[in-house]
């Protein structure tokens, strides 16, 4: 198949984490702007199990994932799952849905923070309820209860007293309580010399579910990506970042160059990237027995190109697709779509914070 069309290989690369702001430490302008430039994951659906402390991630000797049908476009990613309860006992288990960490701090936009739009779970053809729960983290410890303790409240903690990403009106801190948290190291100062909220915050959507033995449930999820879209995606990068991320082979860079000279002087090749986290589905047993992945086109002459294991075959003219049998997936899904028309940009939402 062309070099139009997609590059896969199986080259593992280490994901990048996150900029957030650092605690007592001047926040430069350069590092908020690449945390909002930043493209982000969202992540596939696992076993956990709530305890003292928040959330514990587990795997499941009971439940195995059948089959998943993961379809990814620069509009949507839709999910289909069947999970089987192999065992000869009826099963409850938590299901939850991380979302991206996000931070306070200046923001171009909301586009990668929060909920992403058209969120939406079913389980066997009915709409599906949750909780949620998140977690405040100041350099990878939990200061949850601590901002609790000095009377935050649930609002002023997941969306920040300032500068958040959010359109969500919040209390903003006392004095008392600014001074407090500022020789504790919870305030950040930026350039300008304003104090803003230092710590990250990551909200999980839960739900019990019921597993009758020996049955078949169907849970189904949509939303649309968080995607890293215009110039700054568009731009393959210096040395071999790019081919060690996407695996562009030479094939690739051949037919990106023509596409780029027809744009004369700006080489602008318009671009959008596409994350998901994959690896959870290692919390069902056996992996992941049946998996299919769709990569959905916008139009029949769009660049694709990923790092991923199997034979892409195409379907239709904008539908590629891979099949795996029990799959434990080793890296998450990063996939840049590229020549693509229009602006994309899916700006999340604030979050949903239920008991």
């Amino acid at each position: 198949m062309g070099a139009t069309d997609f590059r896969a290989a199986t080259a593992h690369r280490p994901r990048v984490g996150q900029g957030r702001v650092m605690a007592v430490r001047k926040l430069v302008l350069a590092a908020a702007l690449s945390l909002a430039l930043a493209g982000t994951a969202v992540a596939n659906d696992g076993i956990g199990s709530v305890s003292a402390g928040g959330i514990l991630f587990g795997k499941t000797d009971a439940v195995a994932m059948k089959k998943e049908v993961l379809s990814v476009s620069t509009d949507l990613i839709k999910v289909e799952y069947e999970f089987l309860n192999e065992s000869a006992k009826d099963v409850e288990e938590t299901i939850f849905f991380p979302l991206p960490e996000y931070a306070a701090g200046y923001h171009g936009s909301p586009t990668y923070y929060g909920q992403p739009q058209q969120f939406t779970v079913d389980v066997d053809g009915k709409r599906k309820d949750y909780k949620t729960t998140f977690v405040a983290k100041l350099d990878s410890n939990d200061v949850t209860a601590r901002l609790r303790q000095l009377g935050l409240s649930d609002a002023q903690i997941a969306y920040f007293p300032s500068h958040t990403p959010f359109d969500r009106k919040v209390a903003p801190l006392t004095a008392a309580q600014s001074k407090i948290m500022i020789g504790e190291g919870l305030l950040a100062q930026l350039y300008d010399e304003e104090w803003v909220p230092a710590w990250t915050v990551k909200v999980i959507y839960l739900w019990q579910q019921k597993f009758p033995a020996g049955k078949v449930v169907r849970v189904r999820h949509q939303y649309a990506p968080f995607v890293a879209a215009g110039p700054g995606a568009s731009y393959l990068g210096d040395g071999n970042a790019f081919e060690k991320k996407y695996c562009g082979d030479k094939a690739f860079y051949k037919t990106w160059n023509r596409l780029a000279a027809k744009q004369g002087e700006s080489g602008f090749v318009n671009a959008v990237w596409v994350s998901y986290i994959l690896t959870t589905g290692n919390t069902w047993k056996n992996g992941i027995e049946d998996f299919t992945l769709n990569l959905i086109k916008g139009k029949h002459d769009e660049l694709v190109s990923l790092c991923f294991p199997g034979t892409f075959t195409k379907i239709n003219p904008t539908t590629l697709q891979v099949k795996l049998r029990n799959f434990h997936p080793k890296q998450d899904l990063d996939v840049y779509f590229g020549n693509v028309e229009g602006t994309v940009s899916h700006d999340g939402v604030a979050p949903q914070i239920r008991p």
